[in-house]
C-alpha cells in the first residue's frame, strides 16, 4: 500500500500542476476574445482562427483539468440521500462509483476517440470554416483529459482504500485555504490591533 500511496502522490501533483497552468488559458481566452471583438467591431475584420482558438483553448480548460476537478473534489454531487450515512460507508459509495462508473466510463471514451485522433492527424483534418484551424490537436484533447481524469480517479480510489484501513485522514476534507478578501481583511484587522496597541503604550 505504501507504493500505490506514493504513486497516488504522484498523481496528484501532476493534476496539480497541470491544473495550475491550465488556468493560464481562461486569461488567454478571455484576452483573444477581446482582441477579436474590438478588431471586428473598429476594422470590421474577423478571422474564423481567432474564434476556433477560444473554443480550443476552452476544450483544454474543460476537458484537461477534469482530473485536477476531482483532485480538488470540486466535481458536482448530489449528497440528499449519502448524506445520512457515516463517512465510512459514503467512501464505500463513493469506491463502488469510481469503480463502476468512472474508470469504465474512462477506457470507453478513450478506446472511441483514439481512432478518430489518428485518423484526424494524418488525414490532415482542416476546419470546414474558411481559415480555419487544424483539427487533430482538439480533438486529442479528449483522450489526453480523460486518461488524466482516469489517472486521478486510480489516485482517489487508492486514497479511500488506505482510508478505510485508517492509513490516512479523508481524502475528501479539504484544507481550508484563504481567499485574497479574506487575507486582506485579517491583515487590516491586525494592522489595526497594532496600532491600538502602540496607541495604548504611548498613554
Amino acid at each position: 500500500m505504501s507504493f500505490l500511496l506514493l504513486l497516488s502522490r504522484a498523481i496528484d501533483r501532476l493534476n496539480e500542476f497541470i491544473g495550475r497552468w491550465l488556468a493560464w488559458l481562461v486569461l488567454a481566452a478571455v484576452l483573444i476574445s477581446a482582441v477579436n471583438a474590438a478588431v471586428r467591431k473598429l476594422f470590421n475584420m474577423s478571422s474564423n482562427a481567432y474564434l476556433e482558438i477560444q473554443w480550443y483553448l476552452f476544450a483544454a480548460i474543460f476537458l484537461i483539468a477534469a482530473g485536477y476537478t476531482l483532485l480538488r473534489n470540486d466535481h458536482v454531487k448530489i449528497d440528499v440521500i449519502l448524506g445520512r450515512f457515516s463517512r465510512r460507508t459514503q467512501v464505500k459509495v463513493e469506491i463502488f462509483g469510481l469503480l463502476v462508473f468512472l474508470m469504465p466510463f474512462v477506457v470507453t471514451v478513450m478506446q472511441m476517440t483514439m481512432p478518430l485522433v489518428i485518423q484526424a492527424y494524418h488525414s490532415g483534418e482542416m476546419s470546414n470554416n474558411a481559415g480555419g484551424l487544424i483539427r487533430w490537436p482538439v480533438y486529442a484533447m479528449v483522450p489526453i483529459g480523460f486518461a488524466l481524469l482516469g489517472l486521478q480517479g486510480t489516485s482517489e480510489l487508492v486514497k479511500r482504500v488506505a482510508f478505510l484501513m485508517g492509513l490516512i485522514d479523508d481524502p475528501a476534507t479539504k484544507a481550508h485555504v484563504k481567499t485574497p478578501e479574506e487575507q486582506l481583511v485579517e491583515d487590516f484587522r491586525r494592522q489595526a490591533e497594532a496600532e491600538a496597541a502602540a496607541e495604548g503604550a504611548r498613554k
